[in-house]
């Protein structure tokens, strides 16, 4: 896959993660105001709801669906993000392996001086 592709796959991962999000909100205030409705003893059909419900839990489970199929997209850049944070600690390392040789050869370089005295 080229870079392209996965920007795409990016945006189409976040686009179903957000429908997938919004379906079950969606679904939870159908229940909260089918709950609602009940507790006020208002009577309406629950076919109305049986119905809407069925049309929200596929619309969420199409989402939740995409979001596996488009997920490629997320790894790959969480992949990219972690081999430059793994160069960037290798760098690190070998800086730091770099000063406590310069350190070292300066503390044998002192020892010397000293001893020469």
């Amino acid at each position: 896959m080229n870079k392209k592709d996965l920007s795409e796959y990016k945006r189409k991962y976040d686009i179903s993660r957000h429908h997938a999000w919004a379906g079950s909100v969606i679904l939870a205030v159908l229940v909260a105001t089918r709950g609602f409705l009940e507790l006020s003893k208002i009577d309406v059909n629950d076919t109305i709801f049986v119905i809407i419900g069925i049309i929200v839990i596929i619309y969420t489970l199409s989402s939740v669906f995409l979001t596996y199929r488009y997920r490629l997209g997320l790894t790959a850049e969480q992949k990219k993000i972690v081999e430059v944070h793994h160069h960037e600690s290798e760098d690190k390392l070998e800086k730091e392996r770099i000063k406590l040789e310069k350190k070292k050869a300066k503390a044998e370089a002192k020892k010397a001086k000293k001893q020469d005295k």
